[in-house]
């Protein structure tokens, strides 16, 4: 009986040795943070869920509200967050700090179809959106404002505007206002955007300090045109036409932006993330994005894969038909210049 038993539990060590690491991988935690909301909802049907089914681990989900979230984890020693959303100015900026983990080679050929400027060895782009002009139609008789300079023709396009409380966007808008070509706009001449900002500033009803502000102040009709992120605009032209009436938008003299993935310095389980990235940043998991929320993927070969519907095309800033019409943002120029333009900025808002 004895000899039995014994040979029973040899056979259940077997058993157990042998499934070991099955067993787990399917326990090991992936910790994402990100925005929240609609966006990380998103993210989660378009991408995690693919993920922990091809690397059997559970996806815990934490939010992040910037960049002091991604210092605080690093400083901390022992940072609790695998992966995280960033925009990609904070990711180039704490890149510069050197507090994110650099990709392996795996990682970097996934992502070599993602723009040269939209990606570096510690970060890359996930999403790409756009700073556009959403105007309210009958403000303006059926005149569509198209481009920068429009947005400060206060003859031919009267009434309130709303910018965003940041020199960020700001001075690119200003520049191209005034007569410099989009190509031709790093470095920023400093001074000719914040002469330029000086003309419409007495038409700024509102300084916005965030999104859902940049959208409801254009939908309850207490300005006629805004800046604001292409997302943020088109979410309220899709609802019932409310005081403000119907809402245009634009693509032309765009500037597109972006949000990345980055791994925090002495991240957990980094080797993880790695694969997480990998996964997600494939051109038809990448263009997945689109299917749930109105954000474009930011590898170029995701506009092959026939993963986004032709109808969605059109509504998304970096498609083949709209991405001629902007320009990236250059991150470099802004993490060397921000923090003097910051102060440059807020003197300028009290003047």
């Amino acid at each position: 009986m004895r000899k039995v038993m014994a040979g029973v539990a040899a056979l259940i060590g077997m058993a157990v040795g042998a499934g070991a690491p099955v067993a787990y991988a399917q326990q090991k935690t992936l910790t994402i943070s990100s925005w929240g909301g609609a966006f990380q909802k998103a993210q989660k049907e378009a991408w995690f869920g693919l993920v922990e089914k091809e690397l059997g681990v559970t996806i815990k989900e934490d939010n992040t509200s910037g960049i002091a979230d991604m210092r605080a984890q690093v400083a901390s020693g022992k940072p609790t967050w695998d992966l995280s959303t960033q925009g990609a100015y904070s990711c180039a900026l704490l890149e510069k700090e050197g507090k994110l983990e650099k990709f392996d080679a795996a990682t970097l050929a996934v992502t070599k179809d993602v723009p040269s400027n939209l990606r570096s060895d510690y970060w890359v782009s996930q999403i790409v959106y756009s700073v556009a002009i959403g105007w309210r139609e009958k403000a303006f008789g059926g005149k569509k404002p198209t481009g920068w300079a429009a947005f400060w023709d206060t003859k031919n396009f009267p009434g309130q505007r709303s910018l965003r409380r940041t020199p960020i966007y700001n001075l690119e808008m200003a520049l191209i206002a005034d007569g410099v070509p989009m190509d031709k706009l790093y470095p920023l001449d400093v001074d000719r955007a914040f002469k330029k900002l000086e003309q419409v500033k007495p038409h700024v009803l509102v300084w916005w300090n965030s999104g859902a502000q940049s959208a409801q102040v254009l939908k309850d009709g207490e300005v006629d045109m805004v800046s604001a992120w292409n997302g943020r605009i088109q979410a309220i032209q899709s609802e019932p036409e409310g005081k403000a009436g119907k809402i245009g938008v634009t693509f032309d003299e765009q500037i597109l932006v972006s949000d990345c993935w980055l791994i925090p310095k002495g991240a957990p389980n980094k080797e993880l993330a790695l694969k997480a990235i990998q996964i997600m940043m494939r051109p038809e998991v990448n263009a997945r994005i689109s299917l749930f929320i109105n954000y474009a993927p930011s590898n170029g070969k995701s506009y092959d894969t026939g993963v986004i519907p032709k109808e969605k095309l059109a509504g998304l800033p970096n498609s083949p038909e709209n991405v001629k019409k902007g320009f990236i943002q250059s991150v470099d120029w802004w993490v060397n210049n921000n923090d003097e333009m910051v102060k440059r900025f807020d003197a300028f808002l009290q003047k």
